[in-house]
């Protein structure tokens, strides 16, 4: 072929443009022209074509094998007529026969055409595809582009992503040209290009948007146990600390809730309860039970349960809303958990249990330590009585209508424990008053 340092140049500049390997383009166009010469001098003919690197140039040959016996004419050469080519030659070797390119047909060279542009294509979508595919599991940025049905379709630089229902906060709203961090669930090669699963809900988006905001989490000197997600609603994450000298806790929340409130509003003020975890279950389950105080807990390994008692004005915050704490604090501990109160308590016998158990393994977790309430424990044991249990908490089974008609669910015992809470310390000296008063 002539010219072929303008072949090899206009190659170079191609590859620059679109970021693909030059020896892929050479491949495709020396695969493009094996179809063109096929086009040309038939489909069952051996064809072979290479290209020079350096030069650029181009050689064709059509290849037939050395045999005793021809039964092919097309792909197979007697080893007679083979040694007048050449006295070297053997049964089994391949003899080449030159082709010229030039004489190639209209036809021919839109086959070639076709098949260096396919190439290229697929070249494209490989190399866009090994780009995203280890940005899998992680954090990008990416901007609105429109609605398909319920889908909402994200630019994630050179292509769309789809984020489908399932992924969505129910209480955000996107649109178009909007700048949105999403987590990238999966990747996956199609035909047309990778196919780009992204989400706004999923419970791991927390964990990146911690990474990024405190540095102790990026590095593994603060890790993130578990999650327990409600998008849009609220979020538990247990923490522990790598390092003996580092507060997991203060370390995600930042000076003035600063680091955590940054996560907040990238998530549009979804509240997130930030607790430490520990080894040991009854302590777990109490923190996890937050902003509730927890009275006294008591695990059954065997059943992965447990069983937690509160106190009276603690039931309806330890519960929340339509179940949300405790359904939330279930989840991220990995333990059913049968809650009620001490009024509740004294008609079952979760005292008589308690009772049995060890001093240490009553008082850990979050238990009312004062003096008189030892000696309200120590009276109520002698006087208990067998009663009905409590309903017990499981992932599904918080929207029991029944329990719900409990007089702790009407409205103006749940303002009492609103959202208001969490803002400021003045609500928190407002809950300490209550209890004094008690």
């Amino acid at each position: 072929m002539e010219n072929g340092a303008e072949l090899i140049d206009a190659l170079n500049q191609l590859a620059k443009e679109k970021g693909i390997d030059k020896e892929i383009i050479l491949e495709a166009i020396e695969t493009s022209l094996v179809s063109a010469c096929k086009k040309n001098f038939g489909p069952t003919q051996n064809v072979k074509v290479v290209i020079d690197r350096e030069t650029g140039a181009v050689y064709a040959a059509l290849q037939k094998d050395v045999v005793e016996e021809i039964e092919d004419e097309e792909t197979q050469i007697s080893l007679e007529e083979a040694k007048e080519i050449s006295p070297d030659y053997r049964v089994g070797d391949i003899v080449d026969f030159n082709v010229t390119l030039k004489d190639f047909g209209r036809i021919s060279a839109q086959t070639a055409k076709q098949v260096v542009v396919q190439k290229i294509r697929e070249a494209e979508r490989e190399l866009l595809f090994e780009e995203y595919v280890s940005k899998e599991k992680e954090l990008m940025t990416g901007i609105v582009q429109r609605k398909e049905r319920k889908n909402v379709i994200v630019q994630l630089g050179k292509t769309d992503a789809v984020m489908i229902p399932q992924e969505q906060v129910p209480n955000e709203d996107y649109y178009p040209n909007q700048r949105l961090r999403v987590y990238v669930v999966s990747v996956k090669q199609t035909t047309k290009g990778p196919q780009i699963n992204i989400s706004r809900s999923h419970p791991e988006i927390i964990r990146c948007l911690f990474a990024q905001e405190v540095p102790e989490v990026k590095e593994g000197l603060v890790e993130i146990k578990s999650i327990s997600r409600e998008p849009g609603s609220r979020t538990k994450i247990a923490v522990l600390s790598t390092r003996e000298h580092i507060d997991p806790i203060g370390a995600c929340v930042g000076q003035s809730g600063v680091r955590v409130n940054v996560v907040v509003e990238e998530l549009n003020g979804e509240k997130i309860d930030v607790i430490a975890w520990s080894p040991d279950p009854r302590k777990y389950i109490s923190q996890a039970l937050s902003p509730s105080r927890v009275s006294a807990v008591l695990v059954n390994d065997e059943e992965q349960s447990a069983k937690v008692i509160v106190p009276d004005n603690q039931l309806s915050l330890a519960i929340g809303r339509e179940g949300q704490n405790v359904r939330l604090a279930a989840r991220l501990t990995g333990w059913k958990i049968d809650i009620k109160s001490e009024s509740q308590a004294q008609e079952t016998d979760l005292y008589d249990l308690l009772a049995e158990a060890d001093e240490k393994e009553k008082e850990l977790g979050y238990n009312r330590y004062e003096e008189e309430f030892e000696r309200q424990y120590q009276e109520m044991y002698a006087s208990l009585q067998t009663g009905d249990e409590a309903t017990e908490y499981e992932e599904d089974e918080y929207y029991d209508d029944e329990y719900y008609d409990d007089e702790y669910y009407d409205d103006e015992y749940y303002d009492e424990y609103d959202d208001e809470y969490y803002d400021d310390e003045a609500s928190g000296e407002q809950v300490r008053q209550e209890e004094n008063v008690e």
